[in-house]
């Protein structure tokens, strides 16, 4: 009889700026109230990367955070994934400064952009390398200094995000780990959530991208917030189906932390127990590919091992999907 190898998580690490911003930050810089804010999003505060750091910063931190919790080996490292909407620079990428900040000198090193949702890909990705014996150890990062490229003064965006990074460590084991994931994805709400400027159709040149806007996030938040709790409950509902489960197997429902209001319909859609939602908006925000992992990093003492975790999120492209897996780690 076949026996499938699974992928697990065996590690966890995360990374968040000192700085913070405040709703009364907010205040300041645009027509906005703390009220305001909390009420239609949850969030309090956020956190902001330093001027002279870059994406890549907070992920070595958050690798660096990992192995010195879980007493872990750099140097055992086989592949990095990066999951990032806010690449350092073009290209190289973003996984392989990474590489060079750790001393990793000969090691598969890439990035992986699906805005919001970038995580659960990097995470699918890294399981698939792991189950084929390809790879052994393989650290999934989800990373995004979003917070360069929010406008102060646009309170549709400034609200909701900001800087950070988590990782996890995947081994393989023939314990049920990584269980399954169901991932989509279109073109249709480009023109809903995007930051247009630094590719090819508007690459940076000068005046036009600063009157323009192009260089900023920029999203319709009626159209995202709807779409968003559509997709996540239907991909939650897909994925238990296609494993024989329902919702009572669930232990803990991990969402990307976009808004605590889509996080709480997610959850009414999907007629999860009340309590069994993880979640750390209030105080970080939309961190994009950074959400999940550093949601399960801040309540990992809430985690037991084999607890069935499920991960939802949603993001620009549009981008969504669910991920379910059973918690490892003692």
């Amino acid at each position: 009889m076949y026996n499938r190898q699974y992928a697990s998580i065996t590690a966890i690490g995360g990374y968040l700026p000192q700085q913070v911003r405040t709703n009364h930050d907010l205040e300041q810089a645009c027509a906005t109230s703390d009220e305001w804010i909390v009420k239609r999003t949850g969030i309090k505060e956020r956190r902001i990367l330093d001027k002279d750091l870059a994406t890549s910063d907070m992920a070595v931190a958050a690798i660096r955070n990992m192995v010195a919790e879980y007493k872990r080996n750099i140097s055992d490292i086989d592949a990095i994934l990066v999951a990032t909407s806010t690449p350092d620079m073009l290209m190289p990428a973003t996984a392989n400064l990474i590489a060079e900040k750790l001393g990793l000198t000969n090691i598969w090193a890439f990035d992986v952009n699906a805005a919001c949702s970038g995580f659960l890909y990097a995470l699918d990705l890294g399981a698939s390398l792991v189950e084929t014996n390809r790879y052994r150890n393989v650290v999934v990062v989800g990373a995004d200094n979003i917070s360069s490229f929010v406008n102060i003064e646009d309170r549709s965006t400034n609200i909701l995000f900001g800087d950070g990074a988590g990782v996890v460590w995947l081994e393989p084991t023939q314990e049920e780990g990584i269980m399954d994931a169901f991932l989509q994805s279109n073109g249709i709400g480009k023109e809903y959530l995007n930051i247009e400027a630094g590719g090819s159709l508007y690459p940076f040149n000068g005046d036009v991208i600063v009157e323009n806007e192009r260089k900023y996030i920029r999203q319709d938040g009626k159209v995202v917030f709807k779409q968003a709790i559509q997709s996540m409950s239907d991909a939650c509902k897909h994925v238990l189906s296609r494993n024989n489960l329902t919702v009572e197997d669930v232990r803990w429902l991990v969402p990307h932390q976009a808004n605590k209001r889509i996080i709480d319909a997610v959850g009414k859609e999907i007629n999860i127990e009340e309590g069994k939602t993880l979640s750390n908006i209030e105080y970080l925000g939309n961190t994009i590919a950074a959400t999940i992992p550093l949601c399960i990093w801040e309540n990992v003492k809430k985690l037991n091992k084999g607890d069935l975790v499920m991960l939802t999120a949603f993001g620009a492209g549009f981008s969504w999907g669910a991920s379910l897996l059973r918690w490892m780690i003692e």
